[in-house]
């Protein structure tokens, strides 16, 4: 069963990543495009383009709406798209907040559509590998959790940097990272945040966020360290000390490696991994699951956590 996709939206992202990551995929289509700029739609080589996301959203071809536009524009176009009977792949982050993220969850149960969100890295084999590792007590108990994910952004006139868009570094980068904490923590008792021990914070002139630094303490006792900068050199981190063993990402970006080789050290040992796109896997995922198969999926509810995670990281300090 190939499965109909409809893009909601046709920036960057959508033409570097997804828009390729469903024509290579074995049970994908792109079927609709809908974007500010109809020629820009055109360019992902839809099937059809059409002239407004509402358009887009009733065509009965499309079976799954990706929605790729600004941070405060996804509960709205999430939501009208589950009551229209589409499943939902959201970019991250899902939500400005806790609340909405909460609100969208419900409207995909009232709608019994899926909803998930787009945090691709935790397609990759690498990221999974390390969530199993963590997961099954590989490492004995965790002990700590310690990532960064910081580059020079040009951020000036786009919605990363203006605060009632959802801009700043926390929410752009910093939900990679509180992403692998619920990963790796496993239970959602211990990836719970118990307490926000630390947040430093650098603000830009408009007021978001260009660095958060932040140490907390999860609920099975494990802390938990990140780092998310638009402004600090670029550098993706990931390391997780267990009482056992050490396992840290080495060869390839921790969280955006794409199509080229990597590597996981776990103890004195050197894991390595084929270069994979994992958009090509979250895509494939997500299809099958759709289609009634096993295709696995970020759980939504971990995604709540996430945004509750963030909330209370935004409130600290």
């Amino acid at each position: 069963m190939t499965i109909g996709w409809g893009f909601i939206g046709a920036g960057w992202i959508a033409q570097r990543a997804m828009a390729p990551a469903v024509h290579a995929a074995g049970n994908a289509r792109v079927q609709a495009v809908a974007s500010r700029d109809e020629a820009r739609s055109a360019m992902l080589e839809p099937q059809t383009v059409h002239a407004s996301y509402a358009d887009l959203i009733d065509d009965p071809l499309v079976d799954v709406v990706y929605v790729c536009l600004a941070n405060h524009q996804h509960e709205e176009w999430v939501t009208r798209a589950l009551a229209a009977g589409k499943h939902v792949l959201c970019e991250k982050p899902l939500a400005l907040d806790a609340e909405q993220a909460r609100r969208m969850l419900d409207a995909a149960s009232d709608a019994d559509r899926i909803l998930v969100e787009a945090v691709w890295c935790r397609w990759h084999p690498r990221f999974r590998r390390l969530a199993d590792l963590a997961r099954g007590g590989h490492l004995g108990e965790l002990a700590s959790i310690d990532s960064g994910f910081t580059f020079p952004g040009e951020i000036e006139g786009n919605y990363r940097s203006d605060p009632e868009q959802g801009g700043g570094a926390l929410l752009d980068v910093g939900g990679y990272q509180v992403h692998a904490w619920v990963a790796l923590a496993g239970r959602a008792a211990n990836a719970r945040v118990e307490r926000v021990e630390r947040v430093e914070r650098v603000l830009g002139p408009t007021g978001v966020d260009l660095t958060t630094k932040v140490s907390a303490v999860l609920g099975g006792g494990t802390r938990a360290t990140a780092v998310a900068s638009f402004v600090m050199p670029e550098h993706q981190f990931l390391v997780v000390t267990g009482t056992e063993a050490v396992a840290r990402m080495a060869t390839g970006a921790a969280f955006t490696t794409w199509r080229e080789p990597s590597t996981l050290i776990v103890g004195e040992h050197e894991e390595a991994f084929a270069p994979v796109d994992a958009y090509q896997l979250m895509v494939e995922s997500m299809s099958d699951r759709v289609a009634g198969g096993g295709g696995w999926t970020v759980p939504i509810d971990e995604s709540l956590g996430v945004a509750w995670a963030l909330d209370l990281v935004r409130s600290t300090g």
